[in-house]
């Protein structure tokens, strides 16, 4: 299976990308991991919902520019919907029983995704109510893949 993490920006505390790096490793054994980085918009301060509205669409733009048309697309949202670690272990493994060979996640900006990015996904996921920074996000998500696959195996893994 191949998963690509669609993201915008880029990590620069290098504690989160050493974590990222870490669970790269850890997932070859399992998956073809890859990242679709898009350079994300700045946003001034006392933006008001107009400009904020651009500055998603530009990156969404991006965003969708790096999806491919036969991928399985899931966008990372507040308002998604909330799985167990084993659910979504049960979710994966059912996209492949299924047929799917590509899962893209989307990880949206600061201001959040775009709704051309909602409406070109297959499913929307929640890891919870809370928000979190899109860096520490990346780092959730890909230590979230790893246990599913070491709940589709069978492995061990923390509970």
């Amino acid at each position: 299976m191949k998963i690509s993490i669609a993201c915008v920006g880029k990590i620069k505390e290098k504690f989160y990308r050493d974590a990222v790096l870490e669970y790269e490793k850890r997932l070859s054994r399992y998956c073809r991991l890859e990242f679709l980085e898009v350079s994300d918009e700045k946003t001034p301060d006392g933006a008001g919902a107009a400009l904020e509205e651009q500055i998603k669409e530009k990156e969404a733009r991006r965003l969708l520019d790096k999806i491919r048309e036969d991928a399985f697309v899931c966008t990372l949202e507040i308002e998604g919907k909330r799985l167990t670690s084993e659910g979504f272990a049960r979710w994966m493994e059912g996209l492949t029983v299924r047929g799917t060979s590509h899962i893209v996640f989307v990880i949206g900006g600061s201001l959040g995704l775009h709704e051309s990015v909602r409406r070109r996904a297959d499913m929307a996921l929640s890891f919870s109510d809370m928000t979190f920074p899109h860096q520490l996000m990346r780092v959730i998500l890909v230590e979230q893949i790893y246990r599913a696959f070491r709940i589709i195996q069978g492995e061990p893994y923390h509970k």
